[in-house]
């Protein structure tokens, strides 16, 4: 079901319990069971209204806040869901309900010292397609930094650097301005920005992430968040 982009896998065993699957016609509720990969699969119309529920939501997260569970006495950047926090300017007609927030899970990270859109998402699918092993979804950040920088060293930033053994993938880096480069990632290993500028002896002084694929920061404020709207996918 995974393979052939119907849900993610904790959707998968969720459907298969409540007996929303059925294989070449004969319900299958009972997780681990072996089928042809030419096997025909139908999907229950209550699965799909089930997943069309699901939410996605953007918020720009300020320094200070972990993006996962709460750790070393930082509280966690879901904290900021709540109706107060939502973005006066937000499109989206949905109305806040507390289910929204359950099962709601980053897809990506930020760290606690970095700012900008963090993505929470109900749904597997926005999940595996942000940070799953397969993902090639740019990110793009906006870095301060401080030390030198010659073009010998812009050239290693772009390709050429490693991180804990293994070779990072191309990476578009540009300046934006003196004190600030540009970077459109393409993987997200842990503080991996701030790990290739130290390599080339630069010193981060400030990040933050302003894309996910098709989908901007804009003008959404420090702290405040708005659901993904119907007409927009990363």
């Amino acid at each position: 079901m995974g393979e052939l982009g119907l849900c993610s896998r904790r959707e998968a065993e969720e459907w298969i319990v409540r007996g929303w699957v059925r294989v070449d016609g004969v319900v299958v509720d009972t997780l681990g069971v072996r089928v042809s990969p030419a096997a025909r699969i139908e999907i229950d119309p209550a699965a799909r209204a089930h997943q069309g529920a699901q939410v996605t939501i953007l918020l720009h997260k300020p320094v200070g806040y972990v993006s996962g569970q709460a750790e070393d006495g930082y509280e966690p950047a879901i904290v900021l869901v709540r109706p107060e926090n939502r973005w006066a300017d937000d499109p989206s007609p949905r109305r806040f309900e507390p289910a929204h927030l359950r099962g709601l899970a980053p897809a990506g990270r930020l760290d606690i010292d970095s700012t900008g859109l963090l993505v929470l998402t109900q749904d597997g699918r926005v999940a595996k397609q942000l940070i799953g092993q397969d993902s090639s979804i740019e990110k793009e950040y906006l870095v301060r930094v401080s030390g030198r920088l010659d073009e010998a060293g812009l050239a290693l930033l772009r390709h050429g650097l490693s991180l804990d053994g293994v070779k990072l993938k191309p990476a578009q880096v540009s300046w934006q301005n003196s004190d600030q480069l540009r970077f459109v990632l393409r993987e997200g290993r842990k503080r991996q920005i701030r790990r290739m500028c130290e390599c080339v002896g630069l010193f981060v002084t400030g990040l933050k992430r302003v894309r996910s694929g098709r989908v901007m920061l804009g003008g959404l404020p420090p702290g405040k968040w708005r659901y993904l709207g119907a007409d927009e996918t990363f």
